[in-house]
């Protein structure tokens, strides 16, 4: 369905009031070949600390499922009562990527979803079931779905879009990548230009300030998403990747984009305050070079999820992430097996904001 006042909505910030946060169980286990029986324990994790302090709604394949991963999350320590199950067929456990993105109407404080096309990053040809997942949750939570199209096109084309492709402030500036979205690499949209990006965010998200970096991290099979390396954290603080060995894959990609942030402005002609975040030691897994970053974190109620990978960054890293958020508890998660899968925790969360 298409709601004709799209200039009523904003997609509130991470940091703002959460109701919920969508998460996915693990079962695929040709995401983390050879490591797959490690992969429920990390995620089992995640789970135990956001339901100290609030909701998850927790999508899993089957009923039979649903009762072991009861059984195992009380095990560990998490808070049952805070967590509702959903039985609902998925390929993969990446929702920032295959859910909604949420949207408050500012006039009737009324929520309604984004509902983007998705179709694996244009890399994976097993999406079907993840592509169903936002009706599912229109559904559930009976709130209107928006179906994004082109803007100022004649024939109807659904978008595809991805949570990790941009950042947002939640009062109108937008953070993206050139390789992720104007690549002909894993193309999203055929044809697609920059202001036709900017238009579609202007439109549904009512953003009115781009800052447009270039490159993603190596190893990153999305093809340069923004979350990996600059993340807002208030309206006015960004934090960004760097690197400091000049000899690293990432540092010339890294120090460019520091470049195009310094130059950058937020909504109002101000400049960001920036926050840079050394890049991890080079994390390698059967040697494969992962997309292994700091900035994989999640902010939530009470607590930001930090991915830690066992290097020696990792202490530097929760120093600069707890100066910063004193308001918030903040855990490092331990992402070594995780991110085999070519995601962090960023990756497979998506908060439901609270009205």
């Amino acid at each position: 369905m298409m709601s004709k006042k799209t200039s009523e909505f904003r997609m509130p910030a991470e940091w703002e009031p959460q109701k919920s946060v969508w998460m996915s169980w693990p079962h695929n286990e040709n995401d983390w070949p050879g490591l797959f029986e490690k992969i429920p324990n990390v995620v089992g994790k995640i789970i135990k600390y956001l339901t100290k302090y609030q909701r998850i709604d927790l999508l899993v394949n089957n009923t039979k499922s649903i009762y072991t991963i009861k059984i195992y999350l009380k095990k560990i320590g998490c808070n049952i009562s805070n967590i509702k199950f959903h039985k609902l067929k998925t390929d993969r456990l990446w929702l920032r990527d295959s859910g909604p993105i949420f949207l408050v109407n500012k006039n009737n404080k009324k929520k309604t979803i984004l509902n983007f096309k998705f179709n694996a990053w244009s890399k994976y040809k097993n999406f079907r079931n993840d592509n169903k997942i936002n009706n599912y949750i229109s559904r559930y939570l009976n709130i209107e779905s928006i179906l994004p199209k082109k803007v100022n096109s004649k024939k109807f084309e659904r978008v595809v879009m991805e949570g990790g492709a941009f950042d947002n402030n939640g009062s109108g500036s937008i953070l993206l990548t050139r390789e992720c979205l104007l690549s002909s690499k894993q193309e999203r949209n055929k044809g697609f230009k920059k202001i036709d990006y900017e238009n579609l965010f202007s439109k549904y998200l009512n953003a009115k300030n781009f800052v447009w970096l270039n490159k993603g991290i190596v190893g990153d099979d999305t093809h340069g998403h923004i979350d990996d390396i600059a993340r807002f954290v208030s309206k006015r603080t960004i934090m960004i990747a760097v690197e400091k060995n000049r000899s690293d894959k990432n540092y010339k990609a890294l120090k460019e984009n520091l470049k195009i942030l310094l130059n950058s402005s937020d909504e109002n002609g101000k400049k960001f305050k920036i926050i840079k975040v050394p890049m991890p030691s080079p994390v390698v897994i059967e040697k494969t070079r992962v997309p292994a970053s700091y900035l994989n974190f999640f902010i939530s109620n009470k607590t930001v999820l930090v991915p830690v990978f066992n290097v020696k960054e990792d202490k530097k890293v929760l120093k600069i992430f707890r100066k910063f958020f004193i308001d918030r508890k903040v855990i490092a998660i331990d992402c070594s097996d995780l991110i085999w899968g070519f995601g962090a925790i960023h990756c497979m969360t998506q908060q439901e904001p609270k009205i």
